[in-house]
């Protein structure tokens, strides 16, 4: 690439996270230049792509565009087993939704088979890889513990001839499935055991969805990643934490070679409330029909997100709220729903539907008359002008609009009540007439059109009868009804935690007739009850079949404030109610509760400010075990202050989530005016010891 006169060149990205500090920093060392960084997206395509992987593509893709570089997407199709063509579409598609278009065609691992070969070669020729005729539970068996080294294999010491001939011999397919496996070379007894003589190549005789049967050894991920990276020339490998602990084999497998050394760096990955990010979770719901396929609206992949009527944007507005961090987290689902909400009230237009219809005929309107009322299709957009709906003698409202004994502070319709049809005029209730059975059947309004200027506490929403399209509407809901629903008791499973209310289909809606006639995967806000998407492969024009997207509010914030109140009721320690917090983020409790609490001392390991807030410290503690403690008392202490000292918590919360961030547990402080102590102890207290 030639390079640009300095006052053509452009302009440095300012560093607003710390992988764009590196960039930045290999930048002005001249390592790099702009236009140089190279970065890829490499998926597995044993799966759909989820929420998860929107994250890594919105950091891969960013980085490359922020610096004129270039991303690559490559699909990491080493285990043909677990892998199929239909992943492989699905992913292209998933990008392409997203936004990101990637650098010329799409990269293969298998692309680089031969070139890996070759290097695994290379590495038994200089004596750092050798075969091992142990099977996969003898090796796991011999690598040894955290607190153990691992015991080195009776064929370690192989002669590189032997090595060579061996490994060419697995290749050819002269042995069966497990007989053999090649292995670095490295050390037994690391302290890291990733790299205590990993395995770089197995036996596998399963056709290839690209290859076919060309190879029947199959390269292992840490083998074929960092030679992926090297041989497409990338810059910067930015994968998630768990990783961290594989980069220095990253870097050990690349050493000895020829080749280009890329950098990897590690991001946190995207967790989120009420959500499972596991593709062996995912895929178990699929398989076992708790969900209908990998594109249920319920799961949190990006197609199932599509079909459900998420948009890109409001994703990429999302996981700029998140942004790029190096800790683990969790973020509340409720920020996915707030920023689809923001973005959905701008842009859809309003439109009239009833979900379960109670028929409200109007007696002083004239029978068999229609009159198409003006409506605005969207408050919040000026532009988008004003749509005709027809209005009728006979009508179409919820029946949770009207009450025969209605409740105190009900401000809908019930006998003698007034309230106001939406664009319409003030109907009053004159008269219920029920079935044989019992149920009500119609009721009988009068309508006022000559004072509607009145005020009236009540707005309800309508279809015409005569003109009303049948559609099916599919209320989807949260899939999981607790936080975190892999928080399981022993002998539970997170499928225990599925929410049994997460979809209603209702199948006799009516909906005025404009709906009919949109377009699969249109949004629209049905007023008063949430936005919808027509359905993207149900849905066709005259058989409406719209899905809910999300509601107009969050209503799992008062579902969760009610159990809140009824735990605080029944006064179990184990699911002590959450702590409410003061001003600084601190938490407050009750002295009729703390007897409720479960006290442990804690040795503060390591204390550190939470980005992008002023006032909270993320502690590392040992309670007997390792927790993360989330506190709002940065004002008040520096992190080197807290390192050392042995603190008090509250053990039998259940975890919270504060400035994004997982909370483990509370501190104990006091606070006096602007003053605040955290509680410690003196003395030879061991970490975990219950506090009376």
């Amino acid at each position: 690439m030639p390079e640009l006169p300095a006052d053509h060149a452009p302009a440095l990205p300012e560093a607003t996270d710390f992988i764009r500090e590196i960039v930045n920093a290999d930048i002005l060392s001249g390592k790099y230049r702009m236009g140089d960084i190279r970065t890829r997206f490499p998926p597995e395509p044993n799966g759909y792509l989820h929420i998860g992987h929107a994250k890594a593509l919105y950091i891969d893709f960013g980085i490359a565009r922020d610096y004129h570089g270039k991303c690559n997407l490559r699909m990491d199709d080493t285990n043909p087993s677990k892998e199929d063509v239909e992943y492989v579409e699905a992913i292209k598609d998933d990008v392409r939704w997203l936004g990101f278009e990637w650098d010329g065609d799409v990269r293969y691992a298998s692309d680089y088979f031969e070139q890996m070969y070759d290097y695994a070669v290379m590495m038994i020729e200089k004596g750092l890889a050798y075969v091992d005729d142990q099977t996969a539970d003898e090796i796991a068996a011999t690598r040894g513990t955290l607190t153990e080294p691992g015991q080195e294999s009776p064929y370690r010491n192989r002669s590189v001839a032997e090595n060579l001939d061996l490994f060419a011999r697995m290749r050819a397919g002269e042995f069966p499935n497990g007989a053999r496996v090649l292995r670095a070379k490295i050390d037994m007894a690391s302290p890291n055991i990733h790299m205590r003589d990993p395995v770089l190549y197995r036996i596998l005789h399963i056709p290839h969805h690209r290859t076919g049967d060309a190879w029947c050894i199959y390269p292992m991920y840490d083998w074929a990643h960092g030679l992926e990276d090297s041989i497409e020339g990338i810059t910067h490998s930015l994968c998630t934490l768990e990783f961290e602990i594989h980069r220095p084999l990253y870097d050990w497998l690349l050493a000895p070679l020829p080749v280009h050394k890329p950098q990897q760096i590690e991001f946190s990955r995207l967790n989120l409330t009420y959500t499972v990010m596991s593709k062996r979770r995912l895929l178990r719901l699929v398989q076992e029909n708790r969900v209908s396929g990998w594109d249920d609206p319920r799961m949190p992949t990006l197609c199932g997100m599509r079909r459900r009527g998420y948009t890109p944007t409001a994703i990429h507005a999302f996981l700029k709220c998140v942004g790029v961090t190096k800790y683990n987290a969790i973020t509340d689902v409720a920020l996915l729903e707030s920023c689809l909400r923001d973005e959905l009230n701008k842009v859809t237009p309003r439109y009239l539907a009833v979900l379960n219809p109670l028929k409200l005929v109007i007696t002083n309107y004239p029978e068999g008359q229609t009159e198409w009322l003006e409506a605005i299709n969207n408050p919040e957009d000026p532009d988008a002008g004003t749509r005709k709906i027809p209005f009728g003698r006979e009508l179409y409202i919820e029946q949770d609009d009207f009450r025969e004994t209605p409740p105190p502070k009900y401000h809908r319709l019930s006998p003698g009540q007034e309230v106001r049809l939406r664009w319409a005029g003030i109907v009053t209730c004159q008269e219920v007439v029920k079935n044989q059975d019992g149920t009500i059947a119609e009721i009988r309004c009068t309508l006022d059109r000559d004072n509607t200027d009145r005020r009236v506490k009540g707005t309800i929403h309508w279809v015409d009868a005569k003109h009303a399209v049948n559609a099916e509407v599919r209320l989807y809901d949260r899939l999981f009804n607790k936080e975190i629903p892999d928080a399981v008791a022993e002998g539970e499973d997170f499928i225990d935690n599925l929410n049994p209310d997460s979809l209603q289909v209702l199948t006799s809606c009516k909906v005025e007739p404009a709906l009919a006639e949109l377009a699969s995967e249109d949004k629209v806000q049905f007023e008063r009850l949430g936005y919808f998407c027509a359905d993207r492969f149900d849905h066709q024009p005259g058989k409406p079949v719209f899905n809910r997207t999300v509601s107009l509010k969050d209503t799992w914030a008062k579902i969760e404030q009610k159990g809140s109140k009824e735990n605080a009721a029944e006064a179990k320690p184990a699911s002590a109610t959450k702590p409410q917090a003061d001003a600084d983020g601190a938490g407050l409790i009750s002295m009729d509760d703390f007897s409720k609490l479960q006290l442990k001392a804690a040795r503060v390991l390591a204390a550190e400010r939470i980005p992008n807030t002023d006032k909270l410290l993320k502690l590392t503690v040992d309670c007997g075990e390792q927790r993360q403690i989330v506190a709002g008392i940065a004002l008040h202490y520096q992190p080197e202050d807290l390192v050392g000292k042995t603190i008090i918590i509250v053990n039998n919360l259940q975890p919270a989530v504060l400035g994004g961030v997982e909370s483990q547990g509370m501190l104990l402080a006091a606070k006096r005016k602007k003053e605040l102590r955290i509680l410690t102890v003196d003395g030879e207290i061991p970490p975990g010891a219950s506090v009376g």
